[in-house]
């Protein structure tokens, strides 16, 4: 079968591409008023139970697939869930519910089915919303919580690396893309053609896992809280000035990435991907999907690609989305890989931020300052680290930056946002820095294995920066040299 053809079946395939061009309408598709349409189903149907409520929105979006009912069953079988059903469709606020829920990508790009999360993040409501029902189904019927990992990840990760076995592992998942606004979001629209695994349905997926996950091993006299109430503990929980991420036990979706990597690492996973496409195989009697020699490496090179970008790698956003200008002129690029890392901290913006809104708000007024103050194209980072869980993109892996006065070239310039003279940035922060963005740079090719880290106080004599608590703190770090080599430029 031709590449082309292997595609089409692929698509055919999967319920997240089923063929659906109803306008996306003109509700704000953020997480806020999803969880309000939600709460209003809620609270005019006291007594309802979570796992009846999220049965109905699966039937409202008409995702009674063949893996879907082989392990939650068919929604259509509840009594309860068709009347919810009614009632939700006939009510014009909730209107919105089988457009939000259901997922596509139009032929311009467009990316529907899916949400913007108060951290700033994309997410699909499918996945998660299948993940939180298995999770829900096993609690709620004492029932061996199966089906997680197929339903939320598994069968659209393995479909996505079958359906594109020609193009490199890397080339297989994504991408991301930028909302039209961020305050009033309506059109999502991807960075290039996409695959069945965009980056919203994989937040999804291990959005899905984590909930589901958790759900299903609540305590026996512990009943679960209202779908609400799950999804605001999740998604809309609010930092406070001090520590950051470092005070937050509970399971919130800045951390997405490293919960579901501690949940899902211990399963062998290239087994659990192996296993849905065989069962895809057999509910769907797809003849075509033979789990020979080469499905077993496609599914592996893809795992791994998945575990590089999706585990090591920490969140990126990009600067679509935190609303930074045009670079001025013409770029530079880095001839990769780099040999040094340079930190910084702000100073100015002198505290750490701990949202989105703060973050991007401190990411657009530093490239107001040094584009207009200081006559620079751009920002001059290439990454900057907020205490709000995620790394903002500067310049980026590939642009030669203006942060370290002769040494430019030769290394990456990240700055974690704050005045750390005196105290150390979030623990969180600093490994996001020193952990994720490192690895993600040495296993990308941007960074060679031994490189070295300097603060920005090495390389030039007018600066304190990173600040004499933070400075202290890298100097114990992997990596880190006290002896610098001489500036390359001026």
């Amino acid at each position: 079968m031709t590449l082309f053809g292997l595609l089409f079946f692929v698509l055919a395939l999967s319920n997240f591409f089923t063929v659906y061009s109803r306008p996306a309408g003109g509700h704000l598709r953020n997480m806020d008023s999803f969880i309000r349409a939600v709460q209003q189903v809620e609270d005019s149907n006291p007594g309802l139970s979570p796992l009846a409520l999220v049965r109905a929105l699966r039937r409202t979006a008409g995702h009674d697939d063949a893996m879907t009912i082989h392990f939650l069953g068919a929604s259509y079988n509840h009594s309860d869930t068709e009347v919810l059903k009614t009632a939700i469709l006939n009510a014009s606020s909730f209107s919105f519910f089988d457009k939000a829920i259901h997922h596509i990508v139009t032929d311009h790009g467009e990316e529907r089915g899916v949400v913007l999360i108060p951290d700033g993040t994309t997410v699909a409501l499918a996945p998660l919303l299948l993940g939180i029902e298995s999770g829900l189904k096993a609690k709620m019927e004492a029932t061996p919580a199966v089906g997680i990992f197929p339903l939320t990840l598994g069968r659209t990760l393995g479909l996505s690396f079958l359906s594109l076995q020609d193009f490199p592992p890397s080339s297989r998942l994504g991408p991301n893309g930028c909302w039209d606004s961020v305050d009033h979001p309506k059109v999502f629209k991807l960075s290039r053609p996409a695959t069945l695994a965009t980056d919203a349905v994989i937040n999804g997926g291990m959005d899905g896992a984590i909930l589901g996950m958790d759900l299903s091993s609540l305590p026996a006299s512990e009943q679960p809280q209202a779908l609400s109430v799950i999804l605001k503990g999740y998604y809309s929980f609010i930092l406070h000035e001090g520590q950051g991420l470092d005070a937050v036990s509970s399971h919130v979706s800045p951390r997405r990435r490293e919960i579901s990597k501690s949940m899902l690492e211990r399963l062998d996973l290239h087994s659990q991907v192996m296993e849905t496409l065989e069962l895809v195989w057999k509910l769907e009697k797809t003849e075509w999907i033979s789990l020979d020699t080469g499905v077993r490496k496609a599914v592996k090179d893809g795992m791994q690609a998945f575990i590089h970008k999706y585990w090591d790698c920490p969140q990126i956003i990009p600067r679509c989305q935190w609303g930074a200008k045009a670079y001025k002129g013409t770029p530079i690029p880095l001839s990769l890989p780099l040999q040094f890392l340079y930190v910084h901290h702000t100073y100015e913006p002198s505290s750490p931020c701990l949202s989105f809104p703060n973050c991007s708000r401190n990411m657009r007024a530093m490239q107001r300052f040094h584009q207009e103050d200081r006559s620079w194209n751009d920002i001059g980072y290439n990454f900057v680290v907020g205490s709000d869980g995620y790394v903002y993109e500067g310049r980026g892996w590939n642009l030669h930056g203006i942060h370290t006065r002769g040494h430019n070239a030769r290394g990456y310039g990240v700055s974690i946002i704050g005045n750390y003279t005196a105290t150390l940035p979030s623990r969180h922060a600093m490994d996001l820095l020193r952990h994720q963005l490192v690895r993600c740079a040495v296993d990308g090719g941007r960074l060679v294995a031994n490189f070295t880290i300097h603060g920005h106080r090495q390389m030039v004599n007018y600066t304190a920066c990173p600040g004499d608590a933070f400075f202290s703190e890298i100097r114990k770090w992997e990596h880190f040299k006290e002896t610098v080599s001489p500036k390359t430029e001026e």
